[in-house]
């Protein structure tokens, strides 16, 4: 039987140039908005901390110095 991955989180292990798949699903969900994040869509994560970002500029804001 095909599993689908629709409506799945998906867990990712982030790399500095891309992410592998550890449990397939169709999202991830930002670290700062909680907001789901499409895997087509993922650009912005966090290698040290493993938190996907959904935009640029939340993930500059969640990684700027305290």
């Amino acid at each position: 039987m095909l599993m689908s991955n629709t409506d799945r989180p998906a867990r990712l292990h982030y790399m500095p140039n891309g992410f592998r798949v550890l449990t397939p699903g169709d999202h991830v969900t930002c670290a700062v908005t909680s907001a789901r994040i499409a895997i087509e869509d993922l650009r912005y994560w966090d290698v040290a901390s493993q938190r996907a970002f959904a935009s640029a500029a939340l993930a500059t804001e969640a990684m700027a110095p305290q």
